[in-house]
């Protein structure tokens, strides 16, 4: 029995392109419509019925599917969504994947007949095996996932980018031995932060080898990394965090050792999460804007809603901005005096 592939392959479109033209709705060429049909009628395609009459009922709702719905970065995606969902009066229903491949397919059908649209932060998967979970017939934006042969819009953050231009920073301030604290090694961003700070450590300080210790984004894996450091495991004078939950625990255990940030460490993070203004010193983060995050996922799902066609080419890519606070704010050393400088016991 032939499927919606098996016609979009044969019309040559897009599975979503196929779908539109099946269902009779907008943005679809005469002639793309007819290919389509042609490709229907020759391989005798059946459209279900109650598929069909699914993607056409309109609810007024849109599911959002998070890795987490904990913490202040997940918060602040969600607020942002809900900010222009709200305005344009559509409802939010939440999903969460846990960070699990086989919880994503399962959170995606769920949502199936009870959304106009997805925004989904999809976890460490192929696109084909994604195109797997996701119904072509659906509008679908994804988060931080640049899914090119999928076709499908999304929103990311340049955190190579930011990471390099942190890790630049941290030099500039007379740093030399940096470490840094990374994220899940099954996380994308993390990588993605992880690769920027290797690769300017190794342009900028012609250190090929950086110290990297282990994390997870969580406030206790910072905490963890800070008891390392503080027993003098390993040598430090400036500490890059992946994000700024993981730098919250660090400077806590490094706060309960005695030890002084900026005075004797200095400390990075990124994100900036709400509470990275608030601490004591104040913590110097790359902004990523995380409701813009959301809220730019949400406006470019409404634009799919309301007609207009958009695919990988109308991707928005976010450049976090560094912003320096009291934790890197210390009077730049001589290159010399900081090659030979650590984080003392």
């Amino acid at each position: 029995m032939a499927t919606l592939r098996d016609v979009a392959r044969e019309a040559g479109v897009s599975v979503a392109t196929a779908s539109r033209a099946i269902n009779g709705l907008g943005n679809v060429t005469a002639p793309t419509k007819a290919a389509v049909m042609a490709a229907v009628k020759k391989l005798n395609f059946v459209p279900h019925s109650g598929a069909r009459s699914l993607t056409r009922r309109k609810t007024d709702t849109v599911g959002v599917i998070l890795p987490d719905l904990f913490g202040e970065f997940f918060s602040e995606i969600i607020r942002g969504i809900d900010l222009v969902a709200h305005e344009s009066g559509m409802h939010l229903l939440l999903g969460n994947m846990h960070g699990s491949t086989h919880e994503t397919a399962a959170a995606i059908a769920a949502m199936r007949g009870r959304v106009d649209g997805l925004l989904v932060m999809p976890p460490d998967v192929n696109p084909d095996q994604l195109s797997g979970y996701l119904d072509p017939a659906l509008p679908t934006v994804l988060l931080n996932y640049d899914a090119g042969s999928l076709d499908l819009p999304f929103v990311a953050v340049d955190n190579y980018r930011g990471a390099y231009a942190m890790t630049e920073a941290l030099l500039e301030r007379g740093a030399r031995q940096i470490v840094h604290i990374a994220g899940p090694k099954h996380n994308r961003d993390a990588r993605d932060r992880q690769r920027g700070f290797v690769n300017a450590m190794a342009k900028i300080a012609k250190i090929s080898n950086p110290a990297i210790l282990p994390g997870d984004f969580s406030e206790e894996s910072g905490a963890q990394a800070g008891r390392l450091l503080v027993q003098g495991q390993l040598p430090a004078d400036a500490v890059f965090a992946a994000n700024d939950q993981m730098a919250v625990g660090l400077m806590a255990e490094l706060a309960n050792a005695g030890k002084s940030v900026p005075g004797d460490v200095l400390v990075a993070g990124f994100d900036d999460i709400p509470l990275a203004r608030h601490l004591n010193p104040s913590l110097t983060t790359m902004q990523v804007k995380i409701d813009r995050l959301g809220s730019t996922a949400m406006m470019m799902l409404l634009r799919i809603l309301r007609g207009e066609t958009l695919g990988g080419a109308s991707a928005t890519i976010l450049t976090p901005t560094l912003v320096a606070r009291g934790t890197t704010r210390r009077a730049a050393i001589p290159a010399a005096v900081a090659a030979a400088g650590a984080l003392p016991t």
